[in-house]
């Protein structure tokens, strides 16, 4: 497995004196092999696609692979035609950045959103809309991604209804071994149902309190759905069982890289280099060559 991080964890760092090229060249100082970025992230005054291309170039120059571009869209808003086209300039911005996969979210919100039709309802709409993404997607060479990741689009047992319900082989998942605490689920539950479906994987830890405690929380805490508490941690320092999860991703034939997203309080580059050292003891331990 390749080890990657998000230019999401460094917002933390971002500053007049340390800019995304920074970000860039401190990932392969640390030792990472690739870089993943969010759709619309700019540099100065470019477009978003030019923006993309910018990035591409300095990833190439210090040798880092570009692996994911990350978006989203609302396909339970109403305009689905809206949304469609929407979906399809993250793939062209995924394209310009020269990354294999584009991960596009398809819903925020929590369960009202879906209606009174429910969670299946809304799957069903989704799909539909989802899958002329990925066909788009596909034309251009790209893979394209569902993270569990929102309110609804969560839980593993949805995630995988609707990546069932697409069925297209260059439909899949975006593992994120953190995020289904924010569901209350456990984590190395949603990995093992959601490994056979991984095409790329997030990895980041969460401290956890549970909200039948006294407890109030200050900066960096954000109720999950079901009232507990939860703040980003480096990566090793939370409850999120990290070892496991990666070692059932690769039992299950998981081969692709594994990209940190660090959103905790510590300082941004200490807690960056740290986590990296314990994602590269993870894989020792799991047997797993880097």
């Amino acid at each position: 497995m390749e080890l990657g991080i998000s230019s999401y964890s460094y917002f933390g760092a971002k500053s007049a004196s340390f800019s995304m090229d920074d970000a860039i060249k401190h990932a392969k100082s640390t030792g990472f092999d690739g870089m993943e970025f969010l759709y619309g992230e700019r540099h100065g005054d470019l477009s978003c696609i030019d923006s993309m291309k910018y990035f591409s170039d300095k990833c190439a120059e210090n040798g880092l692979k570009t692996y994911c571009c990350n978006g989203g869209i609302n396909l339970m808003a109403q305009d689905m035609k809206e949304q469609i086209e929407n979906g399809k300039a993250l793939v062209d911005a995924a394209k310009a950045f020269g990354a294999p996969m584009a991960r596009c979210d398809t819903i925020g919100g929590d369960f009202g959103e879906s209606g009174f039709g429910g969670i299946r309802a809304a799957i069903k709409r989704i799909a539909e809309g989802i899958g002329v993404v990925a066909d788009y997607a596909n034309e251009n060479g790209i893979k394209l991604l569902v993270e569990n990741h929102g309110r609804i689009m969560q839980d593993s047992i949805i995630v995988e209804e609707l990546i069932n319900t697409v069925n297209r082989p260059y439909y899949g998942a975006l593992v994120d071994i953190g995020n289904f605490m924010c569901a209350d689920e456990d984590s190395a539950k949603g990995v093992g149902r959601m490994s056979r479906y991984a095409m790329h994987v997030h990895v980041k830890d969460f401290h956890f309190k549970s909200g039948n405690e006294i407890f109030l929380p200050s900066a960096g805490w954000f109720k999950t759905r079901g009232g507990n508490y939860l703040r980003g941690a480096m990566l090793g320092h939370g409850q999120v069982p990290v070892y496991q999860c990666i070692k059932t991703l690769a039992d299950n034939g998981y081969n692709g890289a594994l990209s940190l997203e660090f959103e905790g309080v510590e300082s941004t580059l200490f807690a960056i280099e740290e986590s990296y050292k314990v994602l590269s003891k993870a894989l020792e331990l799991a047997g797993v060559q880097k």
